[in-house]
């Protein structure tokens, strides 16, 4: 079922989770990016955890920052329980609560402190991977790529149309992938030879042990901040160390449909965070999450199945074009192209049309809804209008983005 590999046994990840997700507040307000819940039942970060466990990669450490109470605590109640025999870990870290406050100073001085793991590790390789995007991966394959060109690092890279690439970091290659320069965001961005398309750094990161201990330690001495686009990579580049690309594009795992290759979505702001997740309820997605051969995984948690009631003819249950996880109750209501995490429950005679609804929200009696995202825990009052009128959304505090959905927030502190 799963792509079981020696080298998956020889590699240990490190999972970077502590970022803000500032242009996802106000849903980040209280929780990190890689926990805010994508497709109902899921975190973001299960995406990551289950790419690396459907990959055979076993010890995983998962490096939390800001407001990493919730996250810990889905990892906990998870990942830590049911992989088994302590297998994959969690780096606690502090509670980072002010907005200027720091901890890691950038993506490699978190790998900094933590090197101790790295170091009294037998594993030949370390995986370094973000925790806030949106793909399927075997890892393997790109382990194997890594070995098979003896490369000191190597960097997951997505294809990209010259028009796009200006918004990543971008690489130059020769014909063999092999990395000659890397530039953030540059103006006009180098191609692929003999293509029309570039190669975007993913942030995803193979490195042979030895090498990551060694320029790591190089690093600190020179830059209080160390960073892998910033400083690692330009370091490794004038040693003259092997560094690759790795075409994402390249990626199989079993069971995948043809659309789905090279899926890989950052949700970095609400409107794609929005239009992600309902891309999840069109009859053919193009993210597969009914792929058994390589699952999503999650805390499934002891709830009851989903529910509909009332047939009545003033008032129906009905849920259509719409994703309904476990405690759900519609009742005499009608949800359309909506997405209703946990335990939510819809009140009669109201509607809900192209919505995100977080776990244990509900919504009153009479009440219409579209185009929004509602927080977990959020009680929406009867009579309620949401959707339809922006100067009354906006009067009531909620946030509206620039393609029109609203976003209400928690209110709890």
């Amino acid at each position: 079922m799963y792509a079981l590999d020696n080298v998956g046994r020889n590699t240990i990840a490190m999972v970077l989770a502590g970022g803000k997700g500032e242009r996802l507040s106000p849903l980040t307000l209280r929780r990190a990016k890689p926990s805010v819940a994508f497709g109902g039942k899921y975190k973001i970060i299960d995406f990551v955890l289950s790419n690396l466990f459907n990959s055979g990669i076993k010890k995983v450490y998962i490096l939390t920052q800001y407001r990493a109470f919730s996250l810990n605590k889905h990892i906990r109640e998870s990942w830590g329980k049911w992989t088994g025999l302590g297998e994959f870990f969690v780096a606690i870290s502090p509670e980072t609560k002010s907005e200027r406050e720091e901890w890691f100073k950038g993506t490699a001085d978190a790998i900094l402190q933590y090197l101790r793991f790295v170091e009294t590790s037998d594993a030949d390789y370390v995986a370094i991977f973000g925790g806030d995007h949106i793909y399927k991966m075997d890892i393997t394959q790109m382990i194997n790529y890594h070995r098979m060109n003896r490369a000191d690092i190597t960097i997951a890279a997505l294809e990209v149309p010259k028009s796009e690439a200006s918004r990543f970091g971008v690489f130059s290659v020769d014909d063999d992938s092999k990395v000659t320069g890397f530039t953030e965001k540059p103006e006009n961005p180098e191609t692929i030879p003999g293509r029309e398309t570039c190669f975007a750094s993913m942030g995803n990161y193979i490195f042979s042990t030895k090498k990551l201990i060694e320029v790591l330690q190089e690093g600190k001495k020179m830059h209080e901040d160390l960073d892998f686009g910033k400083h690692v990579i330009p370091m490794m580049l004038e040693s003259g160390d092997r560094i690759f690309a790795y075409n994402f594009n390249d990626n199989v795992i079993p069971g995948m449909r043809t659309e789905e290759r090279g899926y890989w979505k950052d949700v970095g702001t609400l409107d794609s965070y929005y239009e992600a997740n309902m891309d999840l309820i069109h009859v053919s997605p193009q993210l597969n999450l009914y792929n058994y051969k390589w699952p999503i995984l999650t805390n499934q948690g002891n709830l009851p199945p989903a529910k509909t009631v009332f047939d009545d003819d003033d008032r129906r249950g009905v849920n259509i074009d719409s994703y309904v996880c476990a405690g759900c109750i519609t009742s005499g209501s009608i949800v359309r192209r909506s997405i209703m995490g946990p335990l939510c429950k819809v009140n009669s005679y109201s509607l809900v049309e192209d919505s995100i609804l977080f776990e244990n929200v509900t919504v009153g009696r009479h009440t219409k809804i579209k185009r929004a995202i509602i927080d977990k825990n959020v009680v929406i009052p009867d009579n309620s209008t949401i959707g339809y009128d922006r100067e009354a959304d906006l009067a009531m505090g909620y946030t509206i983005t620039e393609s029109g959905i609203v976003v209400v927030p928690r209110k709890d502190k």
